[in-house]
């Protein structure tokens, strides 16, 4: 990037500077050795891959291939596909007026050319900035030839008077106009067989075919695709030639841990700022919300060769709050912090963004998700807690023993979705041996988060099946295991002799 290039305004003063013209591959790897050598991160924003993706685009930028992102969806494909254009110059000079940002040292159209003759060093100059040398397309089966390509334009030969044998009518496509630029075509696969096999020669020859002209354009274009391996066998696949001219193919990921993806979720969530302000989230909360995105990507009821998007977590994180905010503004009250009973609010997150296979759709995806969030408190609980199958077998006292023995004796608890402070608190407290049990494991924490931790030993306990858990209308309720099972078993009895098998 030269200084004071905002004065150059003609080829002639171009010229005169220091400037250099070069491809767009060796721009791109230019500014990423400089960012390097100076300890820049050029993919600002991307999360989880700097050990594993990131060194891979680095090798294949500096090795000036054009590159294929491949995996699952919510791999943060496009996103880093985006940030491209922060190894591209801010500025590059082009010859005014030209609809393929012609290089004035190599111009390529034939405007460009005749311009250039014409005016020589008076031939104007403009200056594009980079993110105006971007161009992105989602590959979907209604894409032509001439809208990546280019066709012959009658409306332009009419108005200009030019026979279709004048190069003149040619309207150009994205591919042509991205030159000197990146472009980017998402979904590969699902672009049709015959348009993959135009970009052959785009890729290694750099011919381009329109209708019949004798076009020779030598495009200098940075190419880059993103592909969803389910692609390649339930909507198409990508042609092997094109395929094996495509020089790196890189594969993505999801996050490899809690910590990770917790990062992911708090970067790319959209809270507003009275939710900041109102709402209190414990690093629980946020924890239980990545697990159950882990939690998806290994049960048996999910298509994992669909994947778990990390959108499911931001849309949960989201979710989960506004949870707490409506039941906030329904109690009137001035600030709250999210409860685990708040989990019911982010259904529609998981139901959206997890397929399944045919065992999940026999259980529906409501019940799947109830599940994948048994499993998520089942798996954190001993992250908080010591585990209740470890302390079964150990000759030591059970830190829960007061706490069973309550609901052992008939006592139950319902802890309602809309309770307010008050209300919630009344009935954590109203178990004995729950608040010690916390203060054991927990004291150093403040008292809404041990208020929240207190309901959570209660979730855990369930799923480690020493209490039980029943669904309210508006809520849950907890009892004793062995009276509940009990219940269960009399109401079975009840409905057999009545002739009626639906089981709860």
């Amino acid at each position: 990037m030269i200084k004071n290039f905002e004065k150059i305004n003609t080829f002639g003063q171009l010229k005169k500077s220091e400037y250099k013209s070069v491809s767009i591959k060796e721009e791109m790897r230019l500014n990423l050795i400089e960012c390097l050598k100076n300890g820049k991160n050029p993919f600002n924003g991307i999360i989880g891959y700097d050990e594993t993706v990131i060194p891979d685009i680095q090798t294949a930028i500096l090795s000036k291939h054009n590159i294929i992102l491949l995996g699952l969806r919510g791999q943060a494909k496009t996103k880093i596909a985006r940030l491209m254009i922060n190894l591209l110059d801010e500025y590059i000079p082009a010859i005014e007026g030209s609809e393929l940002n012609d290089d004035p040292f190599n111009p390529l159209s034939r405007y460009g050319k005749e311009k250039l003759e014409q005016m020589k060093d008076d031939t104007p100059i403009t200056w594009i900035h980079r993110s105006e040398r971007y161009t992105e397309k989602l590959a979907t089966p209604d894409v032509t030839i001439a809208d990546l390509i280019g066709d012959v334009d009658p409306i332009k030969a009419a108005s200009l008077k030019l026979p279709y044998s004048d190069e003149r009518v040619i309207h150009y496509g994205l591919i042509p106009r991205s030159h000197r630029g990146i472009f980017v075509i998402n979904e590969l696969p699902d672009l049709q067989a015959r348009i993959q096999v135009a970009l052959f020669n785009l890729l290694q020859e750099k011919d381009v075919q329109i209708r019949g002209f004798k076009v020779r354009l030598p495009l200098d274009v940075q190419f880059i695709f993103t592909a969803n391996p389910e692609d390649y066998t339930n909507r198409g696949s990508i042609v092997t030639p094109l395929k094996d001219r495509i020089d790196s193919q890189i594969l993505t990921h999801y996050p490899k841990t809690i910590e990770i993806s917790k990062k992911i979720t708090q970067q790319e969530s959209k809270l507003h700022e009275a939710q900041k302000n109102s709402i209190k989230i414990p690093d629980l909360i946020k924890n239980l919300i990545e697990q159950i995105a882990f939690e998806a990507r290994e049960s048996e009821y999910v298509d994992s060769k669909s994947g778990v998007s990390a959108r499911l977590t931001i849309s949960a994180y989201e979710n989960i709050v506004s949870s707490a905010e409506r039941r906030l503004l329904i109690n009137n009250e001035k600030s709250t912090t999210i409860r685990i009973s708040d989990l019911s609010g982010i259904i529609p997150s998981i139901t959206g963004k997890i397929e399944l296979v045919y065992e999940g759709e026999q259980e529906g995806p409501v019940k799947v998700a109830h599940i994948l969030m048994s499993k998520a408190v089942k798996n954190q609980f001993i992250h908080y807690f010591p585990n209740p199958d470890k302390v079964k077998k150990s000759n030591q006292p059970s830190p829960y023993q007061e706490i069973t023995n309550w609901f052992s004796k008939g006592n139950q608890i319902d802890i309602m979705n809309d309770f307010t402070k008050e209300e919630y608190k009344q009935a954590l407290n109203s178990v004995p041996g729950l608040k010690e049990l916390i203060n054991k494991f927990h004291k150093n924490e403040d008292e809404d988060t041990k208020y929240l931790l207190m309901e959570f030993a209660l979730h855990g306990l369930a799923e480690y099946s020493l209490l039980s858990k029943h669904s309210l209308e508006f809520g849950l309720q907890f009892k004793d295991m062995l009276s509940s099972m009990f219940t269960l078993s009399q109401e079975q009895t009840d409905d057999d002799e009545e002739g009626n098998y639906n089981l709860i």
